[in-house]
């Protein structure tokens, strides 16, 4: 009795060890999210503020090469391009993923990814001293590439290096990092700062430094077990990985539900984007997953960024004021995103979607008003700061954060890349469609171009209420058969296959 007691006593520890963040752990996630997600963040904002300063390094460069100015239609063009370069390299970055993370592992894709980012650093850095702009450009899709890389593939590694009650956790510390970098980007880039004629070049080269950090720190930590375990069959590789980043030698049930996994992924073999599209087992992940960032894209967060610059000056902010109303909203996500840290493992993945969806669609829905009366109604204006300050913290809480955690989660080894691909791939190609289409809608709808994104908020939300389960504290077995049940598919339970039978 005694030795049962020790093993069970043993037994409550190890478990108990299991869902500790440690150090390790903490570290790859502070690491990863730094060098790669903060990348992200930062390049999505950093070219706004030095705007002005740019397009005149175009025009001086244009007049010196040709000897006379560069017309107004020809410099639209080329801003633009730098713009849009950006979420279309992301694009393509994304159908990197499932290639890269099958051959080089997810650690490996991260600092090879590096690369890009150093690679176009250098070229933004050193654009004005070389008198070309064709190289920034050039460096917004090498950028939106590394980017496109990043974006999917560390939320896939640090949801795999996870435990099953900290995964939600870790995989809201991307997105943490994203907003970081857009608030970092928001303050370097005031005018007293590097915002200026001056210092643009140093804002645009400053994006190498977290990717050489990453490069030389993150090759002393392990790579993802499942990884290790699964696609390389090394169970000696993936078990000291894991004791490293749980600071616990008993690891053999996390090891035990990897063999699980494994032996379904040997009847399903490795997905690619065609399987996973015409395979029934996962026809509602697939779908909910293209919904999420859908959703998350084409709910409006980019053009609420676009219009808060006119909301702030018409409620009489200063227009050299605006900048730092800016920086308080940037901040106002961070804050936001990192209470997500915190309550997304006891309230739920489910709830914050809903949550975040349903502020968003009403502020959108109160902003179409307070903008249409605000010219008659003294205090509508201000109603419209709140209305902007409300979207963003329901955006940071749910549509921004969440998705990536879901992807990790309602996929096994087997189909993951190619869903993150597939993912990746809907969330830039959404967000270039409202970079595009945004300017038209306002110039056609003007205010009501907000009732579009609190149609898209809502119907996000009815389908999450419809579809998506509930995962935290879930393995990714148990979450594959609940899955199951609404794919109307088997499941071996002595196996844990997921098999493409008859209809249940």
């Amino acid at each position: 009795m005694k030795l049962k007691g020790q093993k069970q006593e043993s037994s409550e520890s190890s478990e108990g060890a299991k869902g500790k963040m440690t150090i390790p752990l903490a570290l790859v996630a502070l690491i990863s999210a730094f060098g790669s997600s903060f990348q992200y963040g930062y390049n999505v904002s950093v070219i706004n503020s030095p705007a002005p300063y740019m397009q005149d390094f175009y025009n001086r460069t244009y007049l010196d090469r040709t000897g006379k100015p560069m017309n107004s239609g020809f410099q639209t063009l080329l801003w633009s391009l730098t713009v849009s370069m950006f979420p279309l390299g992301g694009l393509f970055g994304s159908l990197l993923v499932w290639p890269m993370v099958n051959n080089c592992g997810r650690k490996g894709t991260l600092l090879i990814n590096n690369l890009f980012s150093i690679a176009a650093a250098i070229l933004m850095g050193t654009s004005e001293l070389a008198k070309t702009f064709e190289v920034i450009i050039l460096s917004r899709v090498i950028m939106g590439i590394y980017a496109g890389l990043a974006s999917n593939v560390v939320p896939m590694f640090l949801g795999e290096l996870s435990p099953k009650n900290l995964r939600g956790a870790v995989g809201v510390v991307p997105q943490l990092f994203i907003t970081i970098g857009i608030l970092a980007a928001q303050i370097l880039g005031l005018h007293s700062i590097l915002g200026n004629a001056e210092g643009w070049p140093v804002l645009l080269g400053l994006t190498g430094i977290p990717s050489l950090i990453q490069l030389l720190v993150l090759p002393f930590f392990p790579e993802s077990p499942r990884y290790l375990l699964i696609q390389k069959g090394n169970e000696e590789q993936a078990r000291k990985a894991l004791q490293k980043l749980r600071g616990w030698d008993d690891v053999d049930d996390e090891i035990e539900e990897m063999f699980q996994e494994d032996r379904s992924e040997k009847e399903e073999g490795q997905f690619t984007v065609l399987s996973l599209c015409t395979f029934r087992g996962l026809r509602w992940q697939l779908i909910s997953i293209i919904v999420m960032m859908m959703g998350q894209q084409l709910s409006g967060v980019n053009a609420i960024f676009y219009y808060a610059d006119r909301i702030f000056e018409s409620a009489g902010v200063a227009s050299n004021s605006i900048q730092y109303v800016t920086v308080s909203i940037g901040a106002i996500n961070v804050i936001m995103t990192l209470l997500d840290v915190f309550i997304v493992e006891s309230l739920g993945r489910r709830i914050l979607l809903l949550l975040g969806f349903l502020l968003c669609g009403a502020s959108c829905a109160v902003l179409t008003v307070a903008l249409n009366l605000q010219n008659t109604v003294s205090w509508m204006s201000y109603l419209s700061i709140v209305c902007v300050i409300l979207y963003i913290i329901g955006h940071a809480i749910g549509p921004s954060p969440i998705p990536s955690v879901l992807i990790t989660e309602m996929f096994l080894q087997s189909s993951r890349p190619a869903a993150f691909m597939v993912g990746g791939s809907v969330h830039w190609l959404s967000n270039f469609t409202v970079g595009l289409v945004f300017l038209y809608m306002e110039a056609g709808l003007g205010p009501y171009s907000f009732l579009i994104f609190c149609a898209i908020c809502l119907a996000t939300m009815v389908y999450v209420f419809l579809i998506v389960p509930e995962t935290k504290g879930k393995t990714f077995m148990e979450i594959n058969r609940i899955m199951a049940k609404r794919n109307k598919v088997e499941v071996q339970e002595n196996k844990g296959e997921l098999q493409d039978f008859s209809p249940v």
